[in-house]
């Protein structure tokens, strides 16, 4: 049985089936573009006209839809003449108002898995509040969601009020909302196809009460799939928002990473800088750094410099960083003064500094 099942919500599911349908068309048109092709008008009019509409149909987006002669007799007439199909999809519209309140929204990204994503989103989120920012942490990992874990909120619930769903707080001007918290068993497998993500996200983004926040921090899957086209597509990203993209120094991740940086350019998505993740290992009983990922093809220092991209930060691999986020607990309570947590003050002012926040980080 599948996981969706297992919501303990029950209008997440009817909101997914009243969305399917809908976003395939607009998704669809939206990778077309991202992959570079082009769409031309007589696509765009051929997408507008229902497969089993007249010849000579005039499009359901047309002011002549239902209304033309050709209309007459055709199973779609009704609803044509009726406006529907013309107007403007609402919840896009209740999303960027709801986003209007959000100052700078950052995502996290990699093409790759395994790179510390979650991690590094978690430690932003705790960093960044830590400077008394307001700041929330959406997970759109739907598959693997690792965010409860990482900031200690396992076991917690989503609760619903008259403005929506409430996040799950970990302190007063830092909130979260992931799928891991509306799963009866954490376990539970989510075999989910795309349009069904889709429309979960658009859900979270439309239904969290988030309320005024400084900053958003959304931690995504790995790829350049259908949960990263329809974050990009809600988003709309404005200068002030960016992304921040994860990477460790080996050219198996560096590969994938390029392609990151390549959907980044063509969703017109502002990065922010790259993380070199797992830099190095720091051997907790000598403190040796060793290069556990050799950078054979020089690391995210070349690659930054190849596509004129800012090196944030490289953060070592360091079992005290990891026994933190098993914990739920930020790297700058638990271990401050770390190699770890200096390279995280850096990513923090590099953030700080493209939004324009005054704020600095002392390192």
């Amino acid at each position: 049985m599948s996981a969706f099942f297992f919501f303990k919500q029950k209008t997440a599911y009817e909101m997914l089936r009243s969305l399917v349908g809908s976003e395939m068309c607009i998704r669809d048109r939206y990778q077309r573009r991202v992959h570079g092709e082009k769409i031309s008008d007589k696509d765009m009019e051929s997408e507008d006209k229902p497969s089993n509409a007249n010849e000579g149909c005039p499009g359901v987006k047309s002011d002549e839809a239902g209304k033309a002669a050709n209309c007459a007799g055709c199973p779609n007439q009704k609803l044509c003449a009726s406006g529907v199909t013309t107007q403007v999809d609402p919840v896009e519209k209740e999303i960027e108002e709801k986003l209007s309140q959000i100052k700078h929204k950052i995502l996290v990204l990699s093409g790759k898995g395994g790179v510390g994503k979650s991690t590094v989103s978690s430690q932003i989120a705790f960093g960044l509040a830590r400077q008394g920012f307001d700041v929330g942490l959406l997970d759109v990992d739907i598959c693997g969601p690792s965010i409860p874990r990482m900031l200690g909120l396992v076991g917690h619930e989503v609760h619903q009020s008259n403005e929506g769903w409430s996040p799950v707080f970990v302190d007063e001007n830092l909130s979260v909302m992931s799928i891991g918290f509306l799963l009866q068993k954490q376990d539970d497998a989510i075999i989910w196809r795309g349009p069904r993500k889709n429309g979960l996200i658009k859900q979270f983004l439309n239904d969290v009460a988030w309320g005024e926040l400084d900053f958003l921090i959304i931690d995504t899957p790995p790829g350049t799939s259908d949960e990263h086209i329809s974050i990009v597509q809600y988003l709309k990203m404005k200068e002030s928002d960016g992304a921040v993209i994860v990477t460790t120094p080996q050219e198996v991740a560096l590969s994938d990473v390029r392609k990151e940086i390549s959907f980044c350019k063509k969703t017109n998505t502002p990065i922010i800088g790259v993380v070199e993740n797992m830099k190095s290992f720091i051997c907790p009983n000598c403190s040796h750094e060793s290069h556990i990922f050799a950078p054979v093809t020089g690391g995210a220092e070349k690659m930054c410099e190849d596509y004129r991209l800012k090196l944030l930060s490289q953060i070592p691999l360091d079992p005290v960083l990891l026994i933190s986020s098993e914990k739920g607990k930020s790297i700058f309570e638990t271990h401050p003064t770390s190699k770890v947590a200096e390279g995280y003050k850096s990513l923090l002012n590099g953030i700080l500094s493209f939004t324009g926040e005054e704020k600095k980080v002392e390192t």
